[in-house]
Parts: structure tokens; C-alpha cells; sequence
């Protein structure tokens, strides 16, 4: 009771609240861009098919903030898909900075094997993008501290198909999408006739797209469109001190504020913070604070292991950083509230974002006892699916909110190989 009383007073002081933020999502989302928005809201110029691709093959890249992936996607006659030629290595320009021409040179060295293949490639680039109506994207801020900033500003799909034609390859087309236009067209694979169609991604990055109606604010003619909301930007909300401190250790300080207090780039170096502040204010014993300030970094990873194996004897310790600096079961107990305060504040987080997209669609309403057409939401991420207790948090923060107070009928489901599926559907539209 006592150390609940203390955390409770260690969070209010340094402005922590774990609640839903639905309202200053949507505040930033329609606030006219001139006024300093946070998130992009990019238009994508595409819609979901009205029905699956007969007959083609697609070369499918998708370039995410840990990984870099590539393979053939086919479609047969009855639109079915299988995909081939499946390779796997670690992403460009995560280790090191690159220029430009290295950035390209790189994504045509590791799809060299799929030369003469097929004409059309599907891109996923799962960065802050400024989209064309000829389905290329220029980047236009970098997270997941990703590290090519000469590459700000290029149209990736051009300067792609400029190094391939240069190495003798034929290349029709390449449309260049992020990872959750890739979840929502996947979406619309599996689920045909839903009202409407949302993508999440809640991995090494944060972000969501939806499909927007007619007459929405965010095209100049109003027409319907998918959107990409670049989430992780939006800086409508009252940031806490273990944030603000937080950020300082990234390597793109101030940007991306939501996407840091979630990501699985970010989430470890949070609670990091959490665990300095806590042992600099005397919530540990005396050894295990002195070992916490000493703790220079904590992966979301860490974080994790630590809170899943918690009900462990503190005897049994193990390599994990956090279970390492504790002393006593009492630190323990004290950086399991810790750790899993900020879990929990991601899943607030997290269900606010698809609240506010479900709500911008404005389809899923149920008026009356007449039934509505469910949205369906594609969920994707290893930090969604895998973190501690984080999904199923999530999806009752959201059932809460969007189904009980807002009355939207909605569906989450998970597709295999969503984002492989999306983007090779995506170079066919």
C-alpha cells in the first residue's frame, strides 16, 4: 500500500498518466498542416481493389526498421497468392549512415537474385513519406533511428529503378508504399466486404493508415483515399519527464514524441528513464539504486523478459539486465510497476490511435438495432503481438472506447504475410 502511495506521487510528479488520448489524436489529425500538426496524414492516391489481382507476378521488397525482406509474390487465375523465392537479411543504414547511392546499391545487391522475375515491383518503405499519384514516395524524416540522411527528400522508387536499370534489369513499374498500407490492403484480401479498412503497425516503429470517405479534409478535392497518419509524430500531448529525458538518448531528438513512448525502438530506452529517475529519488534500496544509475542502456527486449519473468525466485537470476540490479524482491516488485506502468501506458496509447482512425473513417457506426458493417483493422508488429500483456490490454482499452462509448462495430484480425500480400497488391493498382 505504501509503495503504491509513492509511485503514485513519484508518476503525478513527473507528469505520467496512463489514460486514453483519442481527443488530442484527433486534434492533431485535423488541424490544418500550416498549423504546426504533428502527424503527416499523407494522402496515397490508391483505394483497396474492388477485387484480388488474377495473373501477375510482383518482385516485393519490404525495407522495416530491423529487417530487410524480399520476394516473388504470384497471383493465379482465382486471385490466389503464393509467394516464393523468400529471403531475409538485416536492414541498410541501420548500422552505419549511408549516402544515397550506397542506400540504393544496397537493396539491388540483396534483390539481385530476383532479376528477370517480374516488371512490377512492390516497395515497402516504412518511413515518414510525402506519396505521388504515380505511387512513388519521397521520405521526409527518418525514426527507428534508421541513418541515410541523404536519402531525405529522393523518390525511392525512381532512384531504385535507376540503379536496377543501370545493372541491365527491366522494371515496368515500382510503387512504393509504408508498412500499414501494406496491413490494410491485406486486409481487404481476407476480408472482402467489410465497411471499411485500417492498417496498424505497432513493431520497431508505431503508425496506422485508414481508408477516408468522401468529402474528407485531408484531399483538396475530398476524395475517398487511403491516408497515412504517421502516428508516431503526433505531438498533441503532454509529454512526461521520464520522455522528455528519454529522448535526449536518441538520435533524432525531439521527432516522432508518440512513437517514443511505444515503439519497440524506443519502449526499453523508456523505461530506462523510469528505473534512473525512481532509483535517483530513493524507491530502491540503496545497492539496487546504485546499480540502476549505472545502467547505461535497456532494450525493449530487456524490458520484456524482465516483467514475463518476474513470478521467478529472485534467486534464479539471470542475465537480464534489470532482474540483475535488483537487491532486494521488494526492487523487483518496485521495477515491475515500473516497467509495466509504461506498458500499459503504450496500450492506452496504442488503442487511442485506432480509436481516432475507426472514428475518422465514420463508417462502423451502429444506429439502432440496425447492423453495421464492421471496419476491419490489420494489426502488425512484434511489439503489438509479443511485449507483455500488451494486445490483450489494447484491445480492451479500444473495445472501451470505440465500441462502448462510441457505438463502431470493428474487427482485428491478423493475416499472415500482410504486409508481403499488401505491397505486391499495391503495385498492381
Amino acid at each position: 500500500m505504501l509503495t503504491d502511495f509513492k509511485l503514485k506521487l513519484f508518476f503525478k510528479r513527473h507528469n505520467f498518466v496512463s489514460k486514453m488520448i483519442v481527443d488530442e489524436i484527433l486534434t492533431d489529425m485535423r488541424r490544418p498542416k500550416s498549423e504546426n500538426r504533428g502527424m503527416d496524414m499523407s494522402r496515397t492516391w490508391m483505394l483497396p481493389p474492388s477485387k484480388n489481382p488474377e495473373n501477375e507476378k510482383v518482385i516485393v521488397i519490404d525495407a522495416g526498421g530491423t529487417n530487410f525482406r524480399s520476394c516473388l509474390v504470384s497471383f493465379d487465375g482465382s486471385g490466389n497468392a503464393e509467394i516464393s523465392d523468400f529471403k531475409k537479411s538485416f536492414m541498410p543504414a541501420t548500422e552505419k549512415e549511408y549516402s544515397k547511392d550506397e542506400f540504393f546499391s544496397a537493396i539491388a545487391d540483396r534483390i539481385e537474385y530476383l532479376k528477370g522475375k517480374a516488371e512490377k515491383i512492390g516497395f515497402c518503405f516504412s518511413y515518414s513519406l510525402d506519396m505521388t499519384p504515380e505511387h512513388d514516395a519521397i521520405p521526409n524524416a527518418f525514426s527507428k533511428e534508421f541513418k541515410a540522411r541523404s536519402v531525405l527528400g529522393c523518390p525511392v522508387g525512381k532512384c531504385l529503378k535507376d540503379e536496377l536499370e543501370k545493372r541491365g534489369w527491366k522494371v515496368s513499374k515500382i510503387s512504393v508504399i509504408n508498412d500499414t498500407v501494406g496491413a490494410l490492403l491485406a486486409g481487404k484480401v481476407k476480408e472482402k466486404n467489410a465497411g471499411s479498412y485500417i492498417g496498424f503497425i505497432l513493431g520497431t516503429g508505431m503508425n496506422a493508415a485508414f481508408v477516408a470517405p468522401e468529402g474528407n479534409i485531408w484531399d483538396e478535392k475530398g476524395q475517398s483515399q487511403i491516408i497515412v497518419c504517421e502516428s508516431g509524430k503526433c505531438n498533441s500531448f503532454k509529454l512526461s519527464d521520464f520522455d522528455i529525458d528519454a529522448d535526449k538518448r536518441t538520435a533524432i531528438p525531439v521527432q516522432f514524441p508518440l512513437e517514443k513512448c511505444c515503439s519497440g525502438a524506443y519502449l526499453g530506452n523508456t523505461c530506462l528513464s523510469f528505473l534512473k529517475f525512481a532509483a535517483n529519488e530513493n524507491l530502491f534500496s540503496k545497492k539496487a539504486a546504485e546499480n540502476l544509475k549505472k545502467l547505461a542502456l535497456l532494450s525493449t527486449i530487456d524490458a520484456d523478459n524482465f516483467l514475463n519473468g518476474f513470478d521467478e525466485k529472485l534467486q534464479d537470476k539471470n542475465e537480464n539486465p534489470v532482474e540483475k540490479c535488483c537487491f532486494t524482491e521488494k526492487d523487483r516488485k518496485i521495477a515491475f510497476k515500473l516497467l509495466d506502468s509504461a506498458v500499459d501506458r503504450c496500450a492506452h496509447y496504442a488503442a487511442s490511435i485506432l480509436a481516432a482512425n475507426l472514428i475518422a473513417t465514420e463508417k462502423g457506426k451502429i444506429e439502432g438495432n440496425s447492423p453495421a458493417k464492421k471496419v476491419c483493422i490489420v494489426c502488425n508488429g512484434t511489439t503489438f503481438y509479443k511485449t507483455h500483456r500488451l494486445k490483450e490490454r489494447t484491445e480492451k482499452y479500444l473495445f472501451d472506447y470505440a465500441y462502448k462509448k462510441c457505438g463502431i462495430s470493428y474487427k482485428t484480425v491478423c493475416v499472415e504475410n500482410d504486409i508481403t500480400l499488401g505491397t505486391a497488391v499495391a503495385a498492381l493498382i
